[in-house]
């Protein structure tokens, strides 16, 4: 069980996250391990362990707190969009998950390098209900609400809309990091705005 949040725990796990942020992003997640986290940290292995119950929380940790927010945004969209029209909620999530995935990307890919290691990682995302796929399904979920509300068309398709619009999110993350720059030169901005207008296009 993790133990109370004291300030000095707090301070402790704020400790070990930024470590293990830091590891994960130079070692890559399938290489590092609690141990060196901890001694990153300035703590104990058994100090990480009050605050975690293994790696897999950690990764989940590390992508839900110290990376940019992609599931909380869309779940406050959801529920308060404001005065913005679906194409101007489209088109902020869209930001925050190419920003994710450029952030995330460098941490995990080395688990697909051990088919060992991914089974065991996918093992353990399962049991504290986390993964990938949770963004997909949630973006689905806010466009299903869309569809019931009338911001949409009722013959849309929200699941294959989530999935156009987080794959070209997640591919310009993969060419910004694999070429470059110039493999992804259209601003984050103007490229937000492009595919939640064409993303509209097609289902509003």
């Amino acid at each position: 069980m993790p133990q109370p949040r004291t300030p000095a725990g707090a301070r402790t796990r704020d400790r070990i996250l930024e470590a293990a942020e830091h590891l994960m992003r130079t070692m890559g997640l399938a290489r590092v391990t609690t141990k060196e986290i901890a001694r990153a940290a300035g703590c104990s292995e058994a100090a990480l362990y009050r605050h975690f119950s293994g790696k897999e929380e950690l990764f989940v940790c590390v992508l839900q707190e110290r990376l940019p927010s992609l599931n909380s945004l869309i779940r406050r969209l959801a529920e308060d969009p404001g005065d913005r029209t679906a194409e101007e909620c489209l088109a902020e999530i869209i930001r925050s998950a190419a920003l994710f995935y450029e952030a995330s990307m460098p941490i995990g890919s080395s688990l697909f390098a051990e088919p060992s290691l991914l089974q065991r990682h996918r093992e353990g995302l399962r049991k504290i209900d986390a993964g990938p796929h949770k963004p997909l399904h949630h973006l689905a979920d806010y466009l299903r609400h869309l569809r019931e509300s009338g911001r949409i068309r009722r013959d849309a398709d929200p699941d294959a809309a989530a999935a156009l619009l987080l794959g070209a999110c997640y591919q310009r993350a993969f060419l910004r990091l694999f070429v470059g720059e110039e493999g992804s030169p259209q601003p984050l901005d103007a490229f937000a705005a492009a595919l939640a207008r064409t993303i509209v296009a097609g289902i509003g």
